[in-house]
């Protein structure tokens, strides 16, 4: 029988991989379902990175108040009780509002896609050996 790749022992199942980009979501700044899914590699899953998201496994305590729709909005509000919740834990962080329940996207956007860890192992320039 031939082995599906999604299945295999070593390679994180999509839930997880939606927690390691939650997990990594700065603080004061908020993210995108869509984004998340384009940072994974599987654009059109943005209601599948919402699924995982409002179903977290308590003991991993990520920053699912972070994560709102495309424009802002505070669609996974309810998965707090109230999207009041949601917006005092935004506010708390020192997110900024355009509107009652939705947030200031140009101010506070991160982008997944953008943030490699790769990026951060970078040194300056000095280190940089002279090859003169």
């Amino acid at each position: 029988m031939p082995k599906v790749a999604n299945q295999s022992s070593h390679q994180p199942n999509f839930s997880d991989r939606v927690y390691d980009v939650v997990a990594r979501i700065p603080y004061g700044h908020v993210t995108t379902y869509g984004s998340i899914a384009r940072a994974l590699g599987e654009a059109r899953s943005a209601r599948m990175v919402g699924w995982a998201v409002n179903a977290p496994p308590p003991e991993l305590n990520l920053p699912c108040h972070r994560v709102v729709n495309r424009i802002g909005y505070l669609s996974g509000g309810w998965h707090f009780g109230h999207p009041d919740i949601m917006r005092d834990a935004l506010l708390d962080e020192g997110v900024t509002f355009v509107d009652e329940y939705q947030v200031d996207m140009k101010r506070h956007y991160w982008d997944p896609s953008l943030d490699s860890p790769a990026a951060d192992e970078v040194n300056d320039l000095e280190d940089i050996p002279d090859l003169e």
